[in-house]
């Protein structure tokens, strides 16, 4: 299972470094288009690219979906713990125990909901306005970024049931920084 510790990192710097290629792409072809270069113009204006806005818009979708499961994976989910946090430790646990888990069971239900979706839209001939993809490829950010994120709660709940501990974003730290400079060093 290796693989799924960065699944949610190569997935949004996938659909990131996608999303800002093609909107380079539909910039440069708009305003390349208006520039007074007759045959340039007339090769240009020949090519669609009115499918970029749409596409980006769904990538952006699928991001968001993948980042909220990242966001648990890594302890930079929204949560709110002032009360949890000012318990004494074996009812803070068993809070948080109990938070984890409805958050598992919360996003397992929005998961299966999203499938059940996604399988009646897949029974209908429904299709994105301009790229004119079936609709349920688009909807399938809902299941798969909530069932991703169902995992995650679950992983994060097993961990802290065997450590004690949550996951905690230290943002002074950069993955990969501390070995660039310590290799400088030598």
């Amino acid at each position: 299972m290796k693989f799924l510790d960065h699944l949610e990192e190569w997935l949004i710097a996938s659909l990131m470094a996608g999303a800002t290629f093609i909107i380079f792409v539909a910039v440069v072809h708009r305003y390349a288009s208006g520039l007074d270069i007759p045959w340039l113009q007339d090769e240009l204006i020949q090519i669609n690219m009115s499918w970029a806005q749409e596409l980006c818009i769904y990538m952006f979708v699928w991001m968001a979906k993948f980042g909220a499961a990242y966001g648990v994976r890594t302890g930079i989910h929204v949560g709110v713990d002032v009360l949890i946090n000012r318990m004494d430790t074996p009812w803070r646990n068993k809070f948080v125990i109990f938070g984890l888990l409805a958050g598992a069971l919360f996003t397992g239900i929005v998961g299966t909901l999203g499938a059940e979706f996604v399988w009646d839209i897949s029974q209908h001939s429904s299709t994105s306005e301009v790229m004119e993809v079936p609709m349920w490829i688009v909807y399938m950010a809902v299941p798969l970024g909530s069932y991703l994120m169902c995992f995650r709660f679950l992983q994060v709940a097993w961990n802290f049931s065997r450590t004690g501990e949550l996951p905690k974003h230290d943002h002074a730290f950069v993955e990969g920084l501390d070995e660039e400079v310590k290799g400088e060093k030598a």
